[in-house]
C-alpha cells in the first residue's frame, strides 16, 4: 500500500488548501492521477499541493473549481487562494491596488527600482525570474506576480484615467534590471509616460543628496470624495495610513521633493542620454 501522508489543516493556509482539495477529491472516488487529467497538470503536482509541498496558483485553482463544480461559488478554490495570497502580501497592499485603481490622484516615489505601475513586462519578469533563482518565489507564483501586475497598470487605463505623478530616484534609471535590451525598452516606456496628458515625471538627482526626504518607496492617493490615503513598506513590512495628519504631512514631504528635483524637461533630457548610453 503506498504510503499516506497524513494532512494536518491547522498547519497553516496552504496546508488548509491541500486538505480540503483531498478531502473533496475523495468525494468523488477519484484518486490524484483522475483529478490531474481533468484539470491538466501531473498527478505529482496534484499530490505537492494537497500535502502543502507546492504552492497553489489561481490557474491551478481555477483548473480545480472547474472539475469540481466550484466555479463562482463561496466554496471556491480560487476564492481561497486569494486568502493566500492576501496573506502572504505585505499588510495593507492588496487594500492599497484596489483603492490606488479608483483614486483620481496617484503619486508614487521610489528609490532603486521602477515602481511596479511603471515596470515594462520584461523588467518585471526579470526582477521576478531573479526571485525565482533566489528561491524567494517559485515559477508558477512568479508568473503570477507578472501577471497581477500587468492587471494592476491595466485599472490604471480608464475612460477618465488619474492624474499620476512620479519621483524616482536616479538610481531608479541607472541600476541595470535584466540587462541592456530590457533596460532600453524601460527607458523608452518611461520617455512615453512622460508624453501622457495625464502625467508627471521627475528625477531625483544624486546630488539631492541627505536632503532628500524618502529613502522608501512612498504611495500617495488622492480618492474623488477627496480624502488622502498614503501607503509606505519597510522591507518586511507594509502600512496603510487614511489619518489626515499623517497623510498630510507625507504630501508636504512629496511637495519638497519635488522642488528640488529635475524638471519633466530635464528628465526627458537624462533618459534619452541614458538610452543612448545602454550598451
Amino acid at each position: 500500500m503506498v504510503n499516506r501522508k497524513e494532512l494536518n489543516p491547522d498547519a497553516g493556509p496552504e496546508a488548509a488548501y491541500g486538505a480540503r482539495l483531498r478531502r473533496l477529491r475523495e468525494a468523488r472516488g477519484w484518486k490524484q492521477d483522475d483529478l490531474a487529467e481533468r484539470i491538466g497538470y501531473t498527478g505529482r503536482h496534484v499530490s505537492g499541493v494537497e500535502t502543502a509541498g507546492k504552492p497553489p496558483t489561481r490557474q491551478f485553482s481555477a483548473a480545480v473549481d472547474a472539475a469540481l463544480g466550484l466555479a463562482g461559488t463561496a466554496e471556491s478554490f480560487v476564492s481561497e487562494w486569494g486568502e493566500i495570497r492576501h496573506g502572504v502580501l505585505l499588510q495593507g497592499f492588496p487594500e492599497y491596488v484596489e483603492l490606488e485603481g479608483r483614486a483620481a490622484e496617484i503619486r508614487l516615489f521610489d528609490s532603486g527600482l521602477v515602481p511596479g505601475p511603471l515596470q515594462t513586462r520584461g523588467y518585471a519578469e526579470a526582477l521576478a525570474t531573479a526571485a525565482v533563482k533566489r528561491q524567494v518565489i517559485t515559477t508558477e507564483q512568479a508568473e503570477e506576480r507578472v501577471c497581477l501586475l500587468m492587471d494592476r497598470q491595466a485599472s490604471l487605463r480608464r475612460s477618465v484615467p488619474p492624474l499620476v505623478i512620479v519621483v524616482l530616484d536616479e538610481s531608479c534609471v541607472r541600476r541595470s534590471i535584466g540587462g541592456g535590451a530590457v533596460m532600453r525598452d524601460q527607458v523608452e516606456s518611461l520617455v512615453e509616460f512622460a508624453e501622457e496628458p495625464n502625467t508627471m515625471l521627475q528625477l531625483a538627482p544624486y546630488s539631492f543628496g541627505e536632503h532628500r526626504p524618502f529613502d522608501r518607496l512612498v504611495n500617495l492617493l488622492t480618492l474623488n470624495d477627496r480624502s488622502v490615503v498614503s501607503y509606505v513598506e519597510s522591507e518586511t513590512r507594509g502600512y496603510l495610513d487614511r489619518d489626515l495628519a499623517s497623510v498630510v504631512s507625507l504630501m508636504r514631504a512629496y511637495h519638497l521633493l519635488q522642488a528640488g528635483c529635475l524638471s519633466q524637461t530635464a528628465t526627458v533630457d537624462m533618459l534619452h542620454q541614458l538610452r543612448k548610453g545602454t550598451p
